[in-house]
């Protein structure tokens, strides 16, 4: 954990986004920092200038509220909390965090189409910025947000496993120009 000394503790808006809706919080915490390395999958929205709206539309909500260090969370937390407990001091913890992109090989297997391999450019929450999808016969094909309907965090920039599984901008940028643009189902 990051070493904050005796800060100031300030009031954050967190949100835990899981694609078709999410779960939000105020957290007492001295930094956002501090929040990310407490918690798993969450992101800070406290930023007027990049998400006004957001911030706005909670001030008004009855969203639980409490402390960093309080010993029991409100559920949902409780068990993101767990989670990050389970990961920090493992090798590569935090080694993606705080970049404004990452470049990361993701395999996935796919009932309907087999195994098939993401190549990602990741912004700093964890969402994606392009993509692109390499499967097992060759066929590569690219897209972007307009092509995603949603675009929830899909990876954990603190998570130890994913260190092991960054690539080279030079890589992504090689197999985006190769592949073909994704066309939308009509």
């Amino acid at each position: 954990m990051t070493d904050t000394g005796g800060a100031h503790k300030h009031r954050l808006l967190v949100l835990h986004d899981y694609g078709m809706g999410g779960a939000w919080w105020w957290v007492h915490a001295r930094s956002a920092r501090e929040v990310l390395e407490k918690f798993a999958w969450v992101e800070v929205v406290t930023d007027p200038e990049t998400d006004p709206e957001a911030v706005t539309q909670r001030e008004g909500d009855e969203l639980e509220e409490f402390d960093i260090d309080a010993p029991v969370m409100p559920p949902g937390l409780d068990g993101l909390r767990a989670q990050r407990d389970s990961q920090r001091g493992r090798e590569g913890f935090g080694a993606l965090a705080g970049r404004d992109v990452v470049y990361v090989r993701k395999p996935w297997d796919d009932e309907d189409d087999g195994r098939v391999v993401y190549l990602m450019e990741i912004g700093p929450a964890g969402r994606r910025v392009r993509q692109v999808e390499l499967a097992d016969d060759g066929t590569a094909w690219r897209s972007g947000p307009e092509d995603w309907p949603f675009n929830p965090p899909v990876v954990d920039l603190f998570d130890p496993v994913l260190a092991g599984q960054e690539i080279s901008r030079h890589e992504f940028e090689e197999s985006w120009a190769r592949a073909q643009q994704v066309t939308p189902d009509v």
